[in-house]
């Protein structure tokens, strides 16, 4: 039987700096800790890049104990990491980083999509690792668009794009290490669509270009409320959009286990978090210049 879930909360996303970065920031926001296994959702730009502006490029850094997620939507990234992988994403593209025990990585438009100029925008995610997990070999997924499966409302209206976890016929290709759902979604005026999640996960749903209305109650708009979280009271999700809109829904079996997290590590205690930054120090998570 389907039921949908109900309504948590409701909330802003709220732009914050990230040293000259201005982007916004759902997750975490005042009362939401989480949504586990989601611990992170910043949704940067529309940049106008050009080579008199680009604010958007992260030189090396490391990560622990989670998966650091780009999911981009508009121009091109250039991703480099401490695996030796070197990747281009292109808009409508994913890049899933599994740092487990360690890795460094960095990503900036590319120097072509810079000198060419345009716009830069996408999702970045954490999605937290279990405990047993957090110390696995790091490991590297990058999807383009076209190896993305898609499916369709029957009025084809509604395009989701399945990244990871299924959807009727269709299953995403990443592999992950915990259960959980990522789509993303393009929506024309008036497209409608029901999404089947288990009533176990933690589930949310964010709005990047829009206007739709959520399980026909809440309304959500860029630039006012733009997020909602769900209860794990019921099965589906659904949305009607009342102008073209740009979607990202989320959805995983909770971890229910302890988070530390001090800068680019998340990890189950404050000896972990100082262990990862002496591994760090010492060369452990390799090297990326």
């Amino acid at each position: 039987m389907k039921t949908q879930k109900t309504i948590r909360h409701i909330v802003t996303s709220p732009l914050v700096n990230m040293g000259p970065i201005k982007l916004r920031q759902p997750l975490p926001t005042q009362g939401i800790e989480n949504v586990d296994p989601f611990l992170l959702l910043h949704h940067y730009g529309p940049y106008a890049i050009s080579e008199f502006n680009n604010p958007f490029d992260l030189g090396p850094h490391p990560h622990r104990g989670f998966e650091p997620i780009t999911l981009l939507f508009k121009g091109e990234q250039l991703h480099r990491d401490s695996l030796g992988n070197e990747m281009v994403v292109k808009a409508g593209g994913v890049q899933w980083t599994t740092a487990g025990r360690g890795i460094i990585h960095a990503e900036a438009p590319t120097k072509t999509f810079v000198k060419k100029g345009g716009d830069l925008e996408g999702i970045q995610l954490w999605l937290n690792l279990p405990a047993k997990d957090k110390m696995i070999t790091p490991n590297y997924q990058h999807l383009e668009d076209e190896e993305i499966p898609k499916i369709f409302s029957d009025d084809k209206k509604v395009q989701l794009n399945i990244i990871a976890g299924t959807q009727k016929e269709a299953t995403g290709k990443i592999k992950t290490q915990t259960e959980v759902y990522v789509f993303t979604a393009k929506a024309e005026e008036n497209g409608n669509l029901e999404i089947e999640v288990p009533k176990h996960h933690q589930s949310l749903l964010y709005l990047l270009e829009g206007e739709v209305v959520v399980n026909g109650q809440e309304t959500l708009k860029k630039g006012n409320n733009q997020m909602v979280t769900f209860n794990q009271d019921g099965n589906t999700i659904h949305f009607n959009a009342k102008s073209k809109s740009t979607l990202l829904i989320l959805s995983g079996a909770p971890i229910q286990e302890k988070v530390t997290q001090y800068g680019p590590y998340v990890m189950n205690t404050q000896t972990e978090i100082l262990e990862a930054m002496r591994d760090y120090q010492q060369g452990k998570m390799g090297y990326l210049y």
